[in-house]
């Protein structure tokens, strides 16, 4: 995770720390993406998944740095994957076609939520801003995978989660990742129902009716975990 380790935003779900730009909180570390490159290298990385914090404070809202990332790792790693799971960047398409220009191999912006318990999951965020991010890089870098991912368990309705799987398919998300929620601290939202693993596979199926390519499903699933083995899958021909 780039960019620090304050945020500009108060996610009902997220336990990062929320910072104040007002009392100047909040810094960047230019060096950070060579730092990010030498880790990857030591560890003999072959996927890499940069994410980082929002960063409304900052013009660009960090998008800048977040290309110099994948720059500075690709040069490191030249042969290993990269995958970037980023903000909305306050629905600045410049933004976003800035990390893209960078070539990351998939680009992942996560919806988190369906839209009805957005005010209450991700009250600084807006649905349909986070479908325009994910349509504008699917046209953009064609050859990059996309993907995006939520959590059940917050109260949302079978029903709304399928909806839900049709508009990221309508913006020709390629890949799509359902898990649990679960409260990471007692100041987080509550967990309102623990979804069956039968529940899962029918979000599953759903998502691969309503045209997904890849639908990864289950209690444990998470946005970037075996992200390595996900990516892989989807990226088979014929998948």
């Amino acid at each position: 995770m780039i960019l620090g380790n304050l945020c500009t935003r108060g996610c009902g779900f997220c336990s990062v720390p929320k910072g104040s730009a007002a009392k100047r909180e909040f810094t960047v570390d230019p060096d950070e993406p060579e730092h990010v490159a030498a880790m990857a290298a030591g560890l003999k990385l072959k996927y890499v998944v940069i994410t980082s914090v929002n960063r409304d404070d900052l013009p660009d809202g960090g998008s800048a740095h977040f290309a110099e990332t994948v720059r500075a790792v690709r040069r490191a790693l030249p042969d290993s994957r990269i995958e970037v799971l980023t903000p909305d960047f306050c629905g600045h398409l410049d933004a976003v076609a800035r990390v893209l220009d960078a070539g990351p191999d998939v680009f992942n912006h996560n919806v988190e939520t369906v839209p009805r318990l957005y005010k209450r999951v991700r009250p600084q965020a807006d649905y349909e801003q986070s479908l325009d991010v994910l349509r504008f890089a699917r046209g953009y870098r064609p050859a990059a995978l996309t993907k995006s991912g939520l959590m059940v368990g917050l109260g949302e309705s079978p029903e709304e989660v399928g909806a839900l799987l049709s508009d990221l398919a309508r913006a020709h998300v390629d890949v799509a990742t359902i898990g649990q929620y679960l409260q990471p601290t007692r100041r987080n939202l509550p967990v309102a129902e623990y979804v069956t693993p039968e529940q899962f596979e029918t979000y599953r199926r759903s998502g691969l009716a309503a045209g997904l390519r890849m639908v990864f499903s289950g209690p444990f699933v998470r946005s970037s975990y075996m992200a390595e083995m996900v990516n892989e899958e989807a990226s088979r021909p014929g998948a």
